[in-house]
């Protein structure tokens, strides 16, 4: 077993990760990840409102170009998870040494691939744009904020495998206080250009491409801090060039683990983008709207993430430390938390429904009634939300990321698209539900995801029965 001289503290985390009360464990490590995602769901709203303030064209091109977002994170979604499980089982295991060779080879590979990104798909965006079917009123305004999302999404890569590393070490709270650092940067600097816009000093339909610019602004800022973290030399996993290797036993498990979750996240992202093709069909403001409404309802479905970050932190570490049952039994109290955390929410967001629309229709009705329609019916399948998130957590944790690319993939192509279509391209159905079958195509599709995720894992912990109960 190869160490590494670790500090009292990194010393602590990981023996309360490995045999320290588990409940203990989970709030230790989700805690600062959920108060961040709420936080951060809070001010995606706020980025919304700004937009809306802008115009209701503004939000639906936000909305559109948020999918094409996603589905350039993926790929970093991707190198995070599989390789957040790889470090998590050597940090388990031991193995320090190998931690160190493992973080430095997925820094450097995340870095060229992102710069290959950039490069390929800015000259492309345009027909790209065109491709997934933006509507020809947004078109050449979502060109320009579109090139200027992708130049965001490489400051993102880097720290997303940044606290990629940090997680999979137990290693928290540096990831909230950074995300908040850049949700407060990004923040003041839209603020600012609202009142930019209200002073005359800026155009109104120009605004919308300062959003990208904070946005960059902001991850710039952290991209800086995460590589002066990622190289001091007071940190035992310190970068190094030459600690990398893009050997055959690195990169075939990354492979292995990634592209599942790649082709997951990135078909998904894909499929959402033609969700908003099918709703812009019925009107350019109803992918506003439908945005709007997956803004509100992620004040419920979103933080719990960081639940299943943690869960598949220590899920990961355990089994490095082959020790299966306690692996599994962290996947039962992540539900339990998960799905308290979402009845509370639910509840409070219910509550005030009306005032929160109302808010973000800025006076306008109709808008504001597209949204309401679609919001009733989308919050109804919030525990199943959190039966999912749960789920993936576990499956994230044991290394089977192609179980979860089958689920969500399905969530979309099985779930949801058949279902829109139907609501839309039958007549009868069409005219009883109008609007409102955007919402209940994401409620039944949501729903049945939960439910198709409860089973599996049920499945897979009862074929595991035999071994678990050995060990």
């Amino acid at each position: 077993m190869a160490s590494l001289d670790l500090s009292e503290k990194e010393l602590r985390r990981r023996e309360l990760m490995l045999s320290g009360n588990q409940f203990k464990a989970i709030l230790t490590i989700s805690l600062p990840l959920v108060f961040y995602a709420t936080v951060g769901q809070i001010f995606q709203l706020i980025d919304t409102f700004i937009a809306a303030n802008m115009s209701a064209s503004t939000v639906s091109t936000v909305s559109f170009v948020y999918q094409l977002e996603k589905m350039l994170m993926a790929i970093a979604s991707a190198l995070s998870i599989g390789g957040g499980v790889m470090i998590a089982r050597s940090f388990g295991s031991g193995d320090m040494q190998r931690v160190r060779r493992q973080i430095s080879t997925l820094f450097f590979f995340a870095l060229f691939v992102g710069a290959g990104i950039l490069f390929i798909i800015i000259p492309l965006m345009y027909p790209l744009l065109r491709l997934m079917k933006m509507p020809e009123a947004l078109l050449f305004q979502g060109t320009i904020y579109s090139c200027l999302v992708v130049v965001s999404v490489v400051f993102q890569f880097i720290n997303t495998i940044f606290f990629a590393v940090q997680k999979s070490r137990g290693s928290t709270k540096i990831i909230m206080w950074g995300n908040l650092l850049v949700l407060f940067i990004k923040t003041f600097l839209n603020i600012l250009t609202i009142r930019l816009i209200a002073h005359g000093f800026l155009e109104r339909e120009k605004g919308i491409y300062f959003l990208p610019l904070a946005t960059i602004t902001a991850h710039l800022v952290l991209t800086i801090i995460a590589i002066q973290n990622l190289t001091s030399k007071n940190n035992p996993f310190r970068l190094s060039f030459k600690c990398t290797e893009f050997k055959k036993t690195f990169l075939a498990p990354l492979a292995s683990l990634g592209i599942p979750v790649f082709l997951e996240k990135f078909v998904f992202a894909f499929g959402k983008a033609l969700v908003n093709s099918l709703c812009a069909t019925m009107g350019t403001t109803v992918v506003g709207a439908l945005g709007v409404s997956d803004r509100i309802c992620g004040l419920s479905s979103n933080p719990i993430n960081g639940f299943q970050e943690a869960e598949s932190s220590l899920i990961s570490n355990n089994l490095g430390n082959k020790n299966v049952r306690r692996a599994i039994s962290f996947f039962y109290r992540t539900l339990l938390l998960t799905m308290s955390y979402t009845v509370v929410f639910f509840l409070i967001m219910c509550i005030f429904r009306t005032a929160i629309i109302d808010a973000f229709a800025k006076g306008n009705a109709t808008f504001a009634h597209e949204i309401d329609q679609i919001y009733y019916w989308e919050r109804l399948d919030t525990l199943l939300i959190a039966v999912n998130t749960s789920v993936m957590g576990l499956l994230y944790g044991f290394g089977k990321t192609k179980i979860s690319m089958v689920i969500n993939i399905a969530r979309l192509f099985v779930f949801r698209i058949p279902i829109l279509l139907l609501f839309m391209k039958v007549p009868a159905l069409s005219d009883a539900v109008g609007i409102s079958g955007v919402g209940m195509a994401m409620c039944i599709s949501n729903g049945l995801t939960g439910l198709s995720a409860g089973i599996v894992a049920f499945l897979f912990i009862r074929k595991n029965y035999e071994k678990i109960s050995n060990i």
